[in-house]
């Protein structure tokens, strides 16, 4: 299908080509070109033709390749070359291209059409018209393609969204299952341990310091109190639907380096007075796991906490002097192993870095840069100009350029029939008509905007015509110049009812834009003198007006239809986006709620009547006993979070991995739920792979094949002495986003290199070990999936 979409037009534009030469010149009475001229125009055609098959791939390459034919074709022979290609090529171009390369393309088309018009013609009154034509089309042309080039960078902006959707809804269990494993490690992890290591303080000095018993005792009810509090709001937002808002967390860092420094350890802390949001949220975090790393590898050693904001981040340092002890109380085994980790993967939840090792005098360094969306942003100049360039689109400018310049070269081609009139020359009438067609055409690029507004103005520059003509600065009989000016009101109508506010609702546009236009035209007609007579009267000019207004009724009206369609077309394929967005966030957000509420009860169960025993048995005086539990519950939360890291139970992950046998049952499924999924080269490519390319096939085609799309889609695989061929066609969400990453370490995992087309192929070329194949006759076990 993707070879027939390349060469179709290509073909079809030689066979036109070919027919015109014959038998079309000799139908229509044209003289055939001589041989010479005829080998240069088919060798013209055979260059455009594979230039042009090549115009998705290598946009640039067939621009080049069609302009080389074009100048030779009409080198040869002007009259009987049909320079379509050239108008293809750069539509091709300006859709896949940059702007630049757009621009620097249009210029060397026209510049190349204008040369061989000037050798052609020289520099008359035809070249002239001949130059604004070209010009006027290959500026359209290039239009259209930069319309459609950013209509397909939306498509594939949407596309990323959907398959990050996607994406997101497969792994939400496992992303709230570590949030919560991070949220579970700083509600319970710092508060714990600092039970555990004051009691074992107070055990071993209690001989000689009998007062720390009471405190430590004192010390564990509180803080075993907190800990059970912290544990039950966190299961009670687990079971909730709502998550907790954004709210300020300088006084709560603050309340945190207290409550370690009532340990006895000097903490120096600098942080500003506002911090805010996810950033100051990981900064607390980070912190907390930060001191406890230190109380429990670190004892005695002094802490500082310097927080700071520049250029638009948040940067947290964390310092520990060297332990003035050695960690007597068993900290190496208090840890759930997780710190470290989680202290990173919550700098990466806010999209900021964090780095942690040992310093030179013995201590421990802490560094983490995290974004801070809540400071002030000043948009620079440099991004203000990138937006107003984004908002004067090309294809706008392409419209009221065209606008201006078809009916200049109308205006041209009849130069020389136009005679001085009250002194004025040519020239200057030639200048003032361009200008008053270029102050007609402007408003058009602000038709995406200001679709109203620029509908006013360009009814309102028509009348400019009549006062031009009553004050003698145009020659006469320029209404039909104003008439080839109607395009702007066409393309203005059409803008209105494709980008206004409420576009059912102007249907008025259509009856004000024709009888405004036909007023104008009819009254600049009578001011130059096209109409018969000296000085028509008011009632003769109503009687033109009316019913050239209702002929030019069913123009607009056409246009106007064709934009509230185009119109109702885009907002019924963003609206079926914006579904599949909202499903895919109901459905990853109904995943995470479902963890939420497992982990709750397993939390509830593991940790919570564990912490209950401890407080009471600190009530009770029991000091070896509040150890005990307190050891006994920290290691029931470290046992749980380690659970909680591995991502899958048990259970799931004794189950085999599924290999390139299972493809066929994959694609039935699918097929099952409605999508129509075609499996090729099965099972013969499939049979005897190694265990680690047969994964990974499995892998790539499940991964394309689930990136969110709802189309037909063809798996082929082919196998290769060396190697496994993986096409997957029709999978258009699957060449680009994170599914598209995450295809890339897949094949760079298996050292195999992978392909992307725009059209939605992926292709992935899986080497083979060099061992020869194990006999096809070997018994392959069944598959768990089948």
């Amino acid at each position: 299908m993707e070879t027939i979409r390349n060469w179709l037009l290509p073909v079809l534009l030689a066979a036109l080509q070919v027919a015109w030469l014959w038998p079309g010149a000799f139908l229509m009475g044209h003289q055939v070109p001589d041989p010479v001229a005829l080998a240069g125009v088919l060798a013209a055609v055979t260059v455009e033709t594979v230039a042009l098959g090549r115009r998705r791939r290598a946009p640039v390459q067939a621009l080049v390749g069609t302009l080389g034919a074009s100048v030779l074709g009409q080198a040869v022979s002007y009259d009987d070359y049909a320079d379509l290609g050239l108008l293809f090529a750069l539509y091709s171009v300006a859709a896949r291209c940059p702007a630049s390369v757009t621009l620097r393309a249009v210029a060397a088309g026209i510049g190349s059409t204008w040369l061989l018009s000037a050798l052609r013609h020289g520099f008359h009154a035809a070249f002239a018209t001949d130059a604004a034509i070209s010009a006027s089309v290959y500026v359209i042309c290039v239009g259209l393609g930069e319309a459609r080039r950013q209509w397909l960078t939306r498509r594939l902006a949407a596309a990323r969204r959907l398959a990050g959707a996607e994406d997101r809804k497969r792994q939400a269990a496992d992303t709230e299952r570590r949030r919560l494993a991070r949220e579970l490690h700083d509600v319970s992890a710092h508060h714990l341990t600092s039970v555990v290591v004051t009691v074992d303080a107070a055990r071993r000095l209690g001989g000689s310091r009998p007062e720390l018993t009471a405190e430590a005792l004192g010390f564990a009810e509180r803080t075993g109190h907190e800990t059970l509090t912290a544990i039950q709001r966190l299961v009670a937002v687990m079971r909730s639907a709502d998550l907790p808002a954004s709210r300020p967390m300088t006084r709560e860092i603050q309340e945190l380096v207290a409550g370690f420094g009532r340990l006895g350890r000097p903490i120096a802390i600098d942080v500003p007075g506002d911090l805010a949001g996810p950033a100051a949220e990981a900064v607390h975090g980070i912190v907390r796991e930060a001191l406890t790393n230190a109380l429990r590898y670190a004892p005695g050693a002094a802490v500082r906490i310097h927080v700071h904001r520049a250029d638009g981040a948040l940067e947290l340092a964390v310092d520990n002097d060297a332990p003035r002890a050695t960690a007597q109380y068993g900290g190496s085994d208090l840890g759930s192993g997780r710190g470290l980790a989680g202290m990173r993967e919550r700098a990466a939840a806010v999209g900021g870095e964090l780095t942690a090792g040992p310093g030179p005098d013995g201590g421990w360094h802490v560094r983490a840069t995290l974004p801070d969306t809540t400071g002030p942003r000043q948009p620079g100049v440099c991004s203000r100009r990138r937006d107003f360039l984004r908002e004067q689109r090309l294809a706008d400018s392409a419209l009221a350029f065209s606008a201006a310049v078809l009916p200049l070269s109308i205006m041209l081609a009849n130069a020389e029939d136009w005679k001085d009139r009250g002194g004025v020359t040519g020239a200057l009438a030639i200048a003032v008509l361009a200008g008053l067609l270029a102050l007609h055409a402007l408003p058009l690029l602000w038709r995406r905007r200001a679709p109203w507004a620029a509908l006013a103005g360009v009814l309102a520059a028509s009348w400019l015509w009549p006062l031009a003509c009553a004050g003698a600065v145009v020659p006469s009989r320029v209404s039909q110049f104003l008439a080839g000016g109607v395009l702007a009101e066409v393309l203005a109508v059409y803008a209105l009812a494709a980008y206004g506010r409420g576009a059912a609702w102007t249907w008025p546009s259509v009856f004000a834009a024709a009888w405004t236009v036909t007023g104008a035209l009819t009254v600049t007609a009578a001011a130059d003198g096209d109409l018969a007579g000296d000085a028509p009267s008011w009632q003769t000019m109503v009687v033109i007006i009316v019913p050239m207004g209702l002929l030019m009724c069913p123009l607009f009206a056409l246009m106007w239809g064709v934009g509230l369609a185009v119109r109702s077309r885009r907002l019924s394929v963003l609206a079926r986006d914006d579904w599949a967005l909202a499903h895919s966030a109901w459905q990853a957000e109904t995943a995470a709620e479902a963890e939420r509420r497992r982990l709750a009860a397993r939390l509830s169960d593991a940790v919570v009547h564990r912490t209950a025993a401890l407080v009471e048995l600190a009530r009770q005086g029991r000091l070896d006993d509040v150890a005990a539990a307190a050891r006994s519950a920290l290691a029931a939360m470290r046992e749980l979070l380690h659970s909680l890291g591995d991502g899958e139970d048990p259970e799931r992950r004794l189950a085999p991995q599924p290999t390139a046998a299972d493809l066929d049952t994959l694609c039935r499924t699918l097929r099952a739920a409605g999508r129509d999924v075609t499996l090729r080269g099965m099972p013969e490519a499939a049979a005897g792979l190694p265990a680690s390319v047969a994964l990974s096939a499995y892998r790539v085609v499940e991964a394309a094949l689930g990136a969110g799309d709802r189309g037909p889609a063809r798996v082929t695989l082919r196998r290769r002495r060396d190697a496994l061929n993986i096409t997957v066609a029709g999978v258009p969400l699957a060449v680009a986003g994170p599914v598209a990453e995450r295809l890339r370490v897949q094949a760079t995992a298996g050292e195999g290199r992978i392909t992307f087309e725009p059209a939605g192929t992926v292709r992935m070329l899986l080497p083979l070990p060099a061992e020869p194949r194990s006999a096809p006759a070997q018994e392959v076990s069944p598959s768990p999936y089948a």
